[in-house]
């Protein structure tokens, strides 16, 4: 190959001009020098780093315009479409058609074309749930969606839900079962993953199946999924019960020191978490002169008063030993 000449991979990509001269920077060559020249991606400028010479000063920035600090909102500032969820049936990848009757400019559609219109997003509902399975997902994730709302779940736990929901759907789990009852289950699994103070009773009452269903619909989901979930912490309910009920902070730090002198003597084995923080929330308040009844205590915390009655004798037991 003569000098001068150029192989074919080092065809160029863009060029700029220098007087008469074409440089070309694909190459990444030097044309004076012909050293090869490093360019990063945030140079403004490209220059030769033997002799100097600026071969570029006008770089295209082809970056956005704007900066972000963290992943999200990284993606909340895309704009190639909201990111993709889990939480919709279609993870959110198919375009919808809006329902507001207008065009571009804002101006409202004729009623031919509001009819048209309407007829387009039958099909197009029709067309993005063709078959039973996706339709199975779409109004179970819209249970999820909706009693995520009614209990103030948080985002990545509905999440979390639908994921545990698509794979029993997947596992072929569903048939024999109703959907609002595994959408339930689902839902209260994942709340137990995260943490979330909730109890069953909490989710039966926005569900719209029963309690019973929910709960057998549960234990079938964590056998067959093998889903690990460790056993609720009842000082995890302290603060929601104190805070409906108006306590003082000194009652919730006596509700916490009671639960935690009952595992240190094992009596939490084996009891429901949320009747012995009803029962630790109620010795605290009486402790701390608070006029708090069971009967409110257990309306709060969804518990008979006659349980929390034997949970706060069994807690003050542990109390005045402990005191001795």
């Amino acid at each position: 190959m003569e000098q001068g000449t150029r192989s074919p991979d080092q065809q160029t990509e863009h060029h700029v001009t220098r007087g008469k001269q074409s440089v070309d920077i694909g190459t990444h060559e030097c044309p004076e020098c012909e050293a090869q020249i490093s360019v990063s991606d945030d140079a403004v400028e490209i220059v030769c780093d033997d002799c100097g010479l600026v071969v570029s000063d006008s770089r295209i920035d082809r970056g956005p315009e704007w900066r972000s600090f963290s992943t999200e909102e990284n993606q909340q500032r895309s704009r190639v479409g909201a990111p993709m969820t889990r939480q919709l049936h279609d993870k959110g990848l198919s375009a919808t058609i809006s329902r507001q009757n207008v065009d571009a400019y804002g101006n409202t559609l004729a009623s031919r074309k509001r009819r048209k219109m309407k007829r387009l997003r039958a099909w197009d509902e029709r067309y993005r749930s063709k078959s039973n399975q996706e339709r199975n997902l779409k109004h179970a994730l819209g249970e999820i969606s909706r009693m995520a709302a009614a209990l103030d779940i948080a985002k990545a736990d509905t999440e979390t839900a639908s994921v545990i929901y698509r794979r029993a759907l997947e596992d072929d789990l569903l048939p024999g079962r109703s959907i609002e009852g595994m959408a339930t289950a689902s839902l209260y699994a994942a709340a137990r993953q995260g943490d979330v103070p909730l109890s069953l009773d909490d989710f039966a009452d926005v569900s719209r199946v029963e309690r019973r269903r929910i709960q057998r619909a549960y234990r079938y989901l964590t056998s067959e999924l093998k889903i690990g979930i460790a056993p609720t912490d009842p000082t995890q309910f302290v603060p929601r019960f104190a805070s409906e009920l108006d306590l003082s902070d000194e009652s919730e730090r006596q509700a916490r020191g009671l639960l935690a002198a009952a595992k240190c003597h094992n009596i939490h084995c084996g009891k429901s978490p949320v009747a012995l923080a009803a029962a630790a929330v109620y010795a605290a308040a009486t402790l701390s002169n608070e006029s708090v009844t069971q009967e409110s205590v257990g309306t709060v915390a969804h518990v008979a008063p006659v349980t929390i009655r034997k949970r706060y004798t069994e807690l003050l037991d542990v109390y005045e030993d402990g005191a001795r």
